[in-house]
């Protein structure tokens, strides 16, 4: 891998009223005086998930932005501002296309250099850490490691474990890191996990006295995820916590079709009990204030994205059709209005006609407030990009044991009474498309599976690899070797 970074400086602030990752980068220093305390450490693991938190990346683009676009779960015209309607034809030739998919690319990697030069430092400066905190650092970055190959995996590989895959990075270095097979590039970041897992046993979030709640919630009883002194061991839910990587070592595993593992990772989630259902109180408040869309407290892991407010209101709110949109019917249709679906509340809750609109679209409220939120942007303080989802525990689940069980569990909480009668895969396929709307997976749902991708209209894409395979940035053929 030819890509190398300066590493991301972060300068901090000790205080109750600041949060870690409201912190922006300022100054850049030399590696010896960043890793010479531990709080240099915690500053670098910060700025990894700060630069992944950005527009390119899981901030919008990896998000609600292209693997939504080649899934097709957006109506696109040709009044295209974000120039998304080749990218929903699969003209990988498009310049604005390769663009994207180049940031993507260079700035997963950019992440992951940075995840190496911290590891490259820790070990020798155990001595430094007190409490937990050298594990949890160490587990945390190797567990971002992981994260962020699997994603560029998925993304620029086929599925064939024997296939050329992608550079598995595991060293701050300029040299040139070599291809890894698929099945290797999987290999390397399960080991990865299964490390970091261990090393995130000590993690606060297992204790009994972690509860997950709403962060306006001060009772106890309901929330301690901010009652910890010390502010790095707070809200755990926005870094790969223990369960973040017990749910990434799932979905690894399925991926890989070692579907015992990934159940018996899975199924640790689900038997904690640490992450509640919403209730239908909160995703149905009337006070748009109180609302809880995102469906918070079921994240296990999310990107924290306040500063995307403006970006995701002005993506999703524009009038007439040049923001991004779904056709009406569409939306019906993916939802299946007509049947079980009629009583979807996601279809309800994420998929809102806007007044006066004449064109017979649907805005996408998904990532409208949450339950802590005010009406302006500038409070969008708990706005998150879902990573894992409890829900997704579920689906593996269902898929590794056979058993629909899991998934009515999930149509139930969703305000789908009736339980599914058809194909297992085929009825999973459309529930994670629900599930899962403008969050960036459903994509590799259909690549794993090598199926079909549904269209908005009953008709489906055949898979191809030709669709699923992202190009290489040039500059890697060119001058990487590739």
């Amino acid at each position: 891998m030819r890509l190398l970074i300066t590493t991301l400086i972060l300068t901090l602030t000790f205080t109750s009223c600041k949060k870690w990752l409201d912190l922006q980068p300022e100054s850049e220093i030399s590696d010896e005086v960043l890793f010479s305390t531990q709080e240099g450490f915690q500053e670098a693991l910060i700025g990894v998930y700060t630069k992944c938190s950005q527009e390119a990346l899981y901030g919008k683009e990896l998000t609600v932005g292209t693997p939504e676009v080649l899934a097709q779960n957006y109506t696109l015209t040709d009044n295209d501002r974000y120039y998304y309607l080749k990218t929903s034809k699969y003209v990988y030739t498009d310049p604005d296309f390769i663009n994207r998919k180049d940031q993507i690319w260079q700035g997963l990697y950019n992440a992951i250099a940075n995840c190496n030069l911290l590891l490259s430092n820790i070990d020798n400066k155990q001595k430094i850490f007190t409490g937990s905190n050298y594990a949890l650092i160490k587990g945390e970055a190797l567990a971002l490691r992981a994260y962020l190959h699997f994603d560029l995996l998925r993304m620029f590989a086929p599925v064939t474990p024997t296939a050329t895959g992608i550079p598995y990075v595991t060293r701050y270095t300029k040299d040139i890191t070599p291809m890894s097979t698929v099945g290797a590039a999987l290999d390397s970041a399960i080991n990865d996990l299964k490390k970091a897992k261990e090393l995130l046993a000590i993690d606060p979030i297992i204790s009994k006295s972690y509860i997950i709640g709403y962060p306006a919630q001060t009772d106890t009883t309901l929330n301690t995820e901010e009652s910890n002194p010390v502010l790095f061991l707070q809200n755990r839910r926005h870094r790969l916590n223990y369960y973040a990587v017990c749910g990434t070592l799932a979905r690894v595993y399925l991926y890989k079709n070692d579907k015992t593992n990934a159940l018996a990772n899975a199924m640790e989630v689900i038997n904690s009990k640490k992450f509640p259902w919403t209730n239908n109180s909160d995703f149905l408040a009337v006070d748009d204030d109180k609302k809880d869309r995102i469906l918070y407290k079921e994240l296990l892991f999310g990107w924290y994205i306040p500063s995307m407010a403006k970006t995701y209101k002005n993506s999703f709110f524009l009038s007439g059709t040049s923001g991004i949109h779904i056709a009406e019917n569409a939306g019906q249709y993916i939802y299946e209005t007509g049947g079980a679906g009629a009583d979807d509340l996601r279809y309800k809750e994420w998929l809102v006609s806007s007044s006066g609109n004449t064109s017979n679209t649907l805005n996408v409220t998904k990532y409208m407030h949450n339950t802590d939120n005010t009406a302006t942007d500038a409070n969008l303080h708990y706005m998150m990009a879902p990573a894992i989802r409890l829900s997704e525990m579920y689906y593996i689940a269902a898929e590794c044991s056979n058993d629909a069980t899991y998934l009515n569990t999930v149509r139930t909480h969703r305000g789908i009474g009736s339980p599914v009668t058809g194909d297992l895969i085929t009825e999973l396929l459309k529930d994670c498309r629900k599930e899962w709307y403008a969050e960036g997976q459903i994509f590799y749902m259909y690549k794993r599976l090598n199926h079909d991708i549904y269209n908005q209209n009953g008709s489906s894409i055949p898979a191809s690899d030709k669709i699923f395979v992202l190009p290489l940035p040039n500059d890697e053929i060119l001058y990487g070797g590739r």
